[in-house]
């Protein structure tokens, strides 16, 4: 079940020519046009299926510093930065209330994985502090779990995904951009080796510059061009509840299961667990993802099923002047982990009897674009001029969205970095770089 999402009008002309084009309307793909359109650089923002449709929208809605990769930290921050004045200069409210994120635990070696990452913290001043049992039971009195401590980051904070990508959307049109959904990208036409040209199935826009920000398509839109980025995907599996009393105000993380406050009063609930289904692409990227999965399969419920036929039936070529995979497949909309969704409930109900009468009001689940060091690409790719990505943000895409957005726009338009782009080079996908998840919790 696809959860809702503020809809988007869509303009009715195809542009003929565009300085940018923007492939994808997820939260990034929308930032990385407003950013552009501020500037004055003409932008077409291009999207399968309809803004916000896929993991964007699907997402639990946290916005965290607290717990980063060192390498995504600097990012993070900018980000935040753009969320806390969003609101004021778009004239919509994405949801966003710095309201703090919490974990709490009752493993001594999860809490010392937190203490060392709080060496990343005091270097960047991000202000977390760790909780003792006491701490972390004051901030949590209706807890009844025998906690031994937690970490804790006030200036992190939680938005609404239904609300967010689509406003940012609306103001890059306002700012001179022009949207267009169940407009497929085909593919890209080169001139002299360079982009030339976005072929999509309402027609063609000339441009010098392509900003890929595809999400769990990236991969597949790539190859057809002769390049390769190993991305796999992965189901996560989401509910709200009904109206409920507040145990937090902002976010919070346990072992037994996931929450952030809702505007309209219930909670966003999941619980660490992911679904991975087995396909071609996962033998095929094996061996750049096996470190992750040895840190990782404890959460993994692997599954071999009609995944891995229908992407071995997939094309891994096709005429841009015919229906391209991207036309078959409008919005990514698996079913979720009823069994996880309910057993998070149970173990929320259990930790705070308060909600024991908490009802579930929708379930749903989306499909998260992961690489190998759970880093984003945010990169040109040298081999061919004039194209850029923005994608596998590995579950972490809405909060470090807009900064992701706007590092890529300044990378698309010759500009100053907001932050160093190094990290997130796409160079290091195919360069022998070892790519392996920040193991620092």
């Amino acid at each position: 079940m696809s959860p809702p999402v503020n809809p988007v009008i869509s303009d009715d002309k195809l542009p003929a020519r565009a300085d940018v084009v923007v492939i994808g309307g997820g939260i990034i793909g929308c930032a990385a046009a407003y950013f552009l359109a501020r500037r004055g650089i003409s932008v077409a923002l291009i999207e399968k299926g309809r803004i916000a449709g896929e993991q964007s929208s699907r997402n639990w809605g946290w916005c965290r510093q607290q717990g980063r990769d060192k390498a995504e930290i600097p990012l993070i921050k900018e980000s935040l930065a753009i969320w806390g004045r969003l609101q004021e200069e778009i004239g919509a409210d994405p949801g966003f209330r710095r309201q703090g994120i919490l974990y709490l635990t009752r493993d001594p070696a999860e809490l010392a994985g937190w203490e060392r990452w709080l060496e990343h913290a005091r270097r960047h001043q991000i202000g977390s502090r760790l909780l003792s049992a006491a701490e972390a039971q004051a901030m949590t009195p209706d807890c009844c779990e025998k906690l031994i401590g937690g970490l804790h980051t006030p200036s992190d904070g939680r938005a609404e995904p239904a609300l967010a990508a689509p406003a940012i959307a609306e103001a890059a049109r306002r700012a001179g951009a022009s949207l267009h959904q169940r407009c497929a990208a085909r593919g890209l036409e080169r001139e002299a080796g360079k982009v030339a040209m976005v072929v999509t199935e309402q027609g063609a826009i000339r441009t010098g510059a392509v900003l890929l920000a595809g999400g769990a398509w990236s991969s597949i839109f790539l190859r057809r061009h002769g390049l390769d980025l190993p991305q796999l995907t992965v189901r996560a599996s989401v509910m709200r509840t009904e109206k409920a009393p507040a145990v937090t105000e902002g976010a919070m993380g346990t072992p037994g299961f996931s929450i952030r406050r809702r505007l309209d009063g219930g909670y966003s609930l999941a619980q660490n667990g992911v679904g991975f289904e087995i396909t071609p692409d996962a033998f095929r990227y094996m061996r750049a993802f096996w470190p992750a999965f040895r840190q990782e399969h404890r959460h993994l419920k692997l599954r071999f099923g009609r995944a891995f036929f229908q992407a071995l039936a997939r094309p891994r070529d096709w005429a841009l002047d015919r229906p391209s995979p991207f036309e078959a497949e409008r919005i990514l909309d698996p079913e979720p982990d009823h069994g996880l969704l309910n057993q998070a409930l149970a173990n929320l109900q259990a930790a705070f009897p308060v909600l024991a009468g908490v009802r579930m009001a929708e379930s749903w689940a989306g499909m998260i674009d992961a690489t190998p060091d759970a880093v984003p690409v945010i990169s040109p790719v040298d081999s061919l001029p004039g194209l850029h990505i923005a994608t596998g943000f590995s579950g972490h895409g809405f909060g470090i969205g807009p900064g992701a957005g706007r590092l890529a726009a300044d990378l698309v338009s010759g500009a100053p970095p907001v932050v160093d782009p190094y990290p997130f080079r796409y160079s290091r996908m195919i360069d022998g770089t070892p790519l392996v998840p920040d193991a620092g919790l």
